[in-house]
């Protein structure tokens, strides 16, 4: 594979949030490995699914097979770029094969599952598998869009509507609470895969978030806003300014939150800049660790 380099440097500042909402216990799962400095990294991500049947299981078994693959690559960038899509989907399957597993040893768990949304970002390249409805938003020059595929019966649909064909045997994956969804890791066969064979190409100044259903509890025009209003910010800056955005809707019905936001910069350090509600901008932190590690731990009981 030909790569190009980007003609200056980029590095990546990264931070994470997570909500509990109105749920009785955290069903995402969540890891944001982001060395500080480094000019690669990467998120996973898993929403789990089947609420009293081990939803918060699943998503943990995903996400820890997920990320061991992708660490075990990342030592260069070139190692970790080298074949990605294919180890992207070999992992997705790996993972959905530990779910088959699990169930088949504790019937009680039967209907657990979870989705999944991975971005690798090397250089100025951002790779991603999306399994799900976890969206994967790109703020870019004030604008907000969805670059991954939404797996659902209303996109489905909707996809289906704007070609002039109109579907009667669609059929949804058919979990609890989730029976919206066209996709997942269940077990069984994963029926649409989001893994583009190129990478995008990313720009100094680019937002990414990889998030949760959950936060769709603010709409895509006022999720926008927010970040045009907070763009000056850090990540963890601008983190804590979606976070408070959220507990201020206290919406009864909240569901889990979790996301990881990266901002793409410079080697050069940015200039302070004003931040919305407070008197100056949080310092930049490249001088810190950036690497966070959520609910990767192995449930019990539980072997490969």
């Amino acid at each position: 594979m030909t790569v190009v380099r980007p003609t200056f440097a980029l590095r990546f500042d990264s931070a994470h949030g997570v909500r509990l909402g109105a749920r009785e216990r955290q069903e995402d799962a969540l890891i944001c490995d982001f060395p500080a400095g480094s000019n690669m990294g990467f998120a996973v991500l898993a929403d789990g699914m089947g609420g009293h049947s081990a939803g918060d299981i699943a998503s943990k078994i995903v996400v820890t097979e997920v990320f061991s693959e992708l660490k075990m690559r990342s030592g260069t960038a070139s190692r970790l770029e080298t074949g990605l899509r294919k180890a992207l989907e070999g992992a997705a399957q790996a993972a959905n094969a530990c779910l088959n597993q699990f169930v088949a040893q504790r019937p009680a768990a039967r209907g657990m599952g979870a989705t999944l949304l991975a971005p690798v970002l090397v250089e100025d390249r951002l790779h991603w598998i999306s399994i799900g409805d976890s969206p994967l938003y790109l703020f870019r020059d004030g604008a907000l869009r969805r670059l991954n595929e939404l797996h659902t019966m209303a996109a489905r649909r909707e996809r289906a509507a704007n070609a002039g064909r109109f579907p009667n045997q669609d059929r949804a994956v058919g979990l609890p609470d989730q029976d919206g969804l066209t996709s997942a890791l269940v077990g069984g066969r994963i029926a649409e895969i989001d893994c583009p064979h190129g990478p995008l190409r990313l720009r100094c100044g680019d937002i990414l978030m990889a998030a949760s259903d959950g936060v769709n509890s603010i709409d895509d025009a006022h999720l926008q806003s927010l970040l045009q209003q907070s763009q000056a910010g850090s990540a963890r800056d601008i983190c804590d300014y979606l976070l408070r955005a959220i507990d201020d809707l206290a919406d009864p019905a909240q569901d889990n939150v979790s996301f990881c936001l990266i901002k793409v910069i410079s080697d050069a350090r940015p200039a302070e800049a004003e931040w919305p509600t407070r008197q100056t901008a949080t310092r930049d932190r490249s001088d810190k660790a950036v690497t966070i590690v959520a609910s990767i731990s192995r449930p019990a009981g539980w072997h490969q």
